[in-house]
C-alpha cells in the first residue's frame, strides 16, 4: 500500500491557497491554477519540462497542501519511477499516448497496483489487487498514476447523516473555495485536488451526483459518462445498474482527453460490451460553436428550492446559451422526476448487498468477506470508524434479501427507472433536445459533523437513474462560491454534451 499522507486538523490559509494557484511549474511558465492538457503536453514535448520535475511538483504540492485539505489518502510509492520511465519513453520517441507524462489521482475506491481501492475504510486496507481496467487504460495512454483521492466513506452509502468527503482514512475533505464549507460527495477528493491544483487530472465514480455535485461545489467540470462506456472492473461497486467511473477537470478539454483514455470496452464487465466502435477521441468534439442552432431544454423545476442570488446563476446562463445562439425552451418540465427517488433507494440497497458481497468474496487479502461481516468490523471498531455517522444504510442494505430476482427489488427498480425515463425522455423527445439544462446544485453547505450534509438541491437524479450522461460546468459564483450548470443527454450523446459544455464554457470564461 502507498504512503498514507499526514494529515492535521485545520484549513490553513484560503488566501494563501488562492495565492499558490499562480505559482509556476518549473521553467513551463505554466501555473498550477490553470495547468491543462494541452499546455502540459507542449511542455513535455518542446522538453520545457519533464515528467519527472511535473510529478515531483504536484506531489510536493500534496505535501504542502493535503495537511489543510485532506484531498488525498496516499501517494503512489513509485509515482517518480512512473515519470522517469515516461521520460525515457519519450526519449527514444516511443510515448504511449495522449496522456504521456500526466500525472492524475484516482478515487480511492477504485484498485491500482500496490495501491488496494480502500473506500476510506480501514477494513479494505489490506485488500489485495493490481490494477482496475481503467487504471490500466490510464497506463497505456502514458499516464503517472500519482496516488489516491480521498472520498466519502463506501462512497456514500453507509449513513443517512454522513459528511460528505469524510473518510476514517483520509478524514474530512475541504473544499478550497471556502472556510468550513463542504465540498460534497462521494468524488469529494477528486474534486478538491483539482481545484486545489493538487492534480491536473482526477477520476472520481458516480452512482447519482458523486461526480458532478462535488465537480460543481468546488467548481470544476465532471462527467458521468453513460453507463457502460468506462469499464466498472476494479470498483468497489454500490449498483451495477448505475454505477460509473468519470473525468474530473479543470476544464472541458481535459475533460474529454480524460474519457478517451478511460473509456473502451472490458471483457470483464459485460456492461461496456454496448460501447465497442464508440468515439476514442473526445477531443475532436471540442467546438466553440456548438450552441448555435442546438435545442436546450431548461428545468426550472429541478433547482426550485434556490434562493434568489443561485436563480440568478440559472438566468445568466440561459442569456449567454442565447448568446450562442442556441433555441432555448424555458421552462421544460421532467415531470416525476421527484419521484423516483424512493425506489432508487430501495433498489440500490439490495443491489448494494448482493454487487458488494460478489465483489468482497473475489478480493484477494485480508478483509471483512460480506456486507455482514463489514457491519461488524464497524461495531468492533466504532470509536474510530463510526465517530462522526453511523451505518443505518449498511443495515438497511443487510437487512434485504440481496437477491436480484427478488419481487420487492424488480418492483423498486422498475419504478425508478420508469419514472426517470418518462421524465428525461419525455423531455427529450418532444422537445426534440440535444440536451436537458439545469443547475447542477447549491454553493457549498458548511460542513456538519453533527447533522451531516445539508443540500439545498441536486439535479443529477433524472440522468443517474437512466444510466444517461451528464456534464457540469462551472457557471457562476454565489457568496464566492461556485455553481455548476448540468447538461444531461440520451444515453451515448457524450460527443454532443461536450461540444455543448465546452462552447458554454467558452463563452462564460472563467468563473
Amino acid at each position: 500500500m502507498g504512503r498514507i499522507v499526514q494529515h492535521v486538523s485545520g484549513n490553513g490559509s484560503l488566501q494563501a491557497l488562492a495565492e499558490s494557484l499562480s505559482e509556476r511549474i518549473g521553467d513551463s511558465g505554466i501555473e498550477a491554477g490553470g495547468a491543462t492538457v494541452a499546455d502540459l503536453r507542449q511542455a513535455l514535448e518542446s522538453g520545457a519540462l519533464t515528467s519527472a520535475a511535473l510529478t515531483t511538483f504536484y506531489t510536493g504540492r500534496i505535501e504542502r497542501l493535503n495537511p489543510g485539505l485532506h484531498a488525498v489518502i496516499t501517494v503512489s510509492p513509485d509515482a517518480l519511477d512512473q515519470a522517469a520511465a515516461s521520460d525515457a519513453a519519450r526519449a527514444r520517441g516511443a510515448a504511449r499516448g495522449p496522456l504521456e507524462g500526466i500525472p492524475v489521482l484516482i478515487k480511492d475506491n477504485i484498485a491500482a497496483a500496490r495501491l488496494p481501492a480502500t473506500a476510506g475504510s480501514p477494513a479494505l486496507a489490506k485488500a489485495e489487487s493490481g490494477d482496475a481496467f481503467l487504471v490500466a487504460r490510464l497506463r497505456a495512454a502514458g499516464a503517472v498514476i500519482a496516488g489516491k483521492a480521498n472520498l466519502s466513506e463506501w462512497a456514500n452509502i453507509r449513513s443517512t447523516q454522513s459528511s460528505s468527503g469524510w473518510s476514517t482514512l483520509g478524514g474530512q475533505t475541504v473544499n478550497p473555495n471556502g472556510s468550513g464549507r463542504n465540498p460534497s460527495g462521494s468524488s469529494s477528493g477528486s474534486a478538491a485536488a483539482v481545484a486545489a491544483g493538487m492534480a491536473p487530472l482526477a477520476v472520481g465514480t458516480e452512482t447519482n451526483g458523486s461526480i458532478v455535485s462535488p465537480a460543481s461545489a468546488c467548481g470544476v467540470v465532471g462527467l458521468k459518462p453513460t453507463v457502460g462506456l468506462v469499464s466498472r472492473g476494479g470498483i468497489v461497486p454500490i449498483s451495477a445498474v448505475q454505477d460509473t467511473a468519470g473525468p474530473m477537470t479543470r476544464c472541458v478539454a481535459d475533460a474529454a482527453a480524460l474519457l478517451g483514455a478511460l473509456a473502451g470496452a472490458d471483457p470483464g464487465d459485460e456492461a461496456t460490451a454496448a460501447s465497442a466502435g464508440r468515439a476514442a477521441d473526445y477531443l475532436g468534439f471540442l467546438d466553440a460553436g456548438a450552441l448555435a442552432g442546438a435545442r436546450l431544454g431548461i428545468w426550472r423545476d429541478g433547482s426550485k428550492a434556490a434562493g434568489p442570488a443561485t436563480a440568478a446563476v440559472l438566468d445568466a446562463a440561459v442569456d449567454r446559451l442565447r448568446a450562442g445562439g442556441a433555441e432555448v425552451i424555458d421552462p421544460v418540465p421532467l415531470p416525476g422526476a421527484d419521484e423516483a427517488g424512493e425506489p432508487e433507494l430501495v433498489a440500490l440497497l439490495h443491489e448494494f448487498k448482493h454487487d458488494l458481497n460478489a465483489y468482497l468474496a473475489a478480493l484477494p487479502g485480508e478483509h471483512p468477506m460480506t456486507l455482514a461481516e463489514l457491519i461488524d468490523y464497524n461495531n468492533a471498531h466504532a470509536d474510530r470508524v463510526l465517530a462522526h455517522f453511523g451505518q443505518d444504510l449498511f443495515e438497511r442494505a443487510e437487512a434485504t434479501s440481496g437477491d436480484l430476482a427478488d419481487p420487492g427489488y424488480l418492483a423498486a427498480r422498475g419504478d425508478a427507472r420508469r419514472g426517470a425515463r418518462a421524465a428525461l425522455d419525455g423531455a427529450l423527445n418532444e422537445h426534440r433536445l440535444d440536451a436537458v439544462v439545469s443547475l447542477t446544485g447549491g454553493p457549498a453547505r458548511l460542513t456538519d459533523h453533527l447533522l451531516g450534509d445539508q443540500h439545498e438541491f441536486s439535479t443529477s437524479g433524472p440522468a443517474a437513474v437512466t444510466g444517461y450522461p451528464s456534464i457540469t460546468v462551472p457557471a457562476g459564483r454565489v457568496g464566492g462560491l461556485p455553481v455548476g450548470l448540468l447538461l444531461s443527454g440520451a444515453a451515448w450523446s457524450e460527443p454532443r454534451l461536450i461540444a455543448l459544455a465546452f462552447a458554454f464554457e467558452q463563452a462564460t470564461g472563467p468563473v
